[in-house]
């Protein structure tokens, strides 16, 4: 891999002269791993807001002792993942809880961790993603939406956000499926989260509404992706259920 084109040392080659005992030789400069995490960085697609995630400054909310428990074990179970990819007892790690307890944040420092150690990392908002694989059948369309599609299955750790965030479809069902078939049958690294309910986690389909005695049917993660996509998907990643209050609601004054 070629160097920093800035590089004073070796020009942008990668390599440097040195000379030892007399003897001009030739080593890899430093820049180059430095140059190489810089770009696998800047292919990654990590929005602004979650490019600075990492587990040292996730918030444990410690005023609430079961909450603090609760997403400190999900912490030290993303962050065990981490460590330990490629060799995690499973390729793959879900995220799944009420909105607004970290998900996104912890996803992100396992994705930020797995950067700094050289890996191949891709971030995707599901709904966007689905947009842009929509976006590049026409034939108008940009180069970075054709390619969405071929990123998210071939990547090698693939960091996808709100998984079922949209509408179900036909044509989403089948596009969600063949993503994580292809990465399951590959045994491609898959990071997910999501705020649907699971009925085998213990969730359950109805919803208590505003009123008293008021009752909906909410949609399952199956409902979202469809059966297949669903247990591929258990299958080849580790569940951290994290349900606590919304972190985003702590400082409003309920009156």
């Amino acid at each position: 891999m070629a160097g920093n084109p800035d590089c004073p040392n070796c020009e942008g080659t990668g390599w440097r002269q040195v000379l030892r005992d007399g003897v001009t030789a030739v080593e890899r400069c430093g820049c180059v791993e430095t140059h190489r995490k810089d770009t696998l960085a800047d292919r990654a697609n990590m929005p602004a807001r979650f490019q600075t995630s990492r587990f040292e400054n996730f918030r444990l909310p410690r005023e609430n002792p079961i909450a603090y428990e609760s997403l400190g074990i999900a912490m030290n179970d993303a962050r065990v993942f981490a460590r330990e990819y490629p060799f995690a007892p499973k390729p793959g790690i879900l995220f799944q809880g009420s909105p607004g307890v970290g998900k996104t944040h912890l996803a992100s420092a396992v994705l930020n961790e797995l950067l700094d150690r050289g890996f191949e990392c891709v971030f995707f908002d599901y709904q966007n993603l689905l947009d842009r694989i929509r976006a590049g059948y026409n034939a108008a369309a940009g180069a970075s939406d054709r390619e969405a599609y071929r990123a998210a299955l071939d990547t090698e750790v693939l960091l996808l956000d709100d998984l079922g965030s949209h509408r179900v479809t036909e044509w989403v069902e089948d596009t969600v499926t063949a993503i994580i078939s292809q990465r399951y049958n590959a045994k491609k690294a898959l990071i997910v989260t999501t705020n649907l309910p699971d009925e085998a986690l213990g969730d359950s389909k109805i919803e208590k509404g505003l009123l008293a005695g008021q009752y909906h049917p909410r949609d399952t993660l199956t409902d979202r992706v469809g059966a297949r996509a669903r247990s591929r998907l258990f299958e080849m990643c580790k569940v951290i259920r994290m349900e606590t209050r919304d972190y985003r609601l702590r400082d409003v004054v309920r009156r």
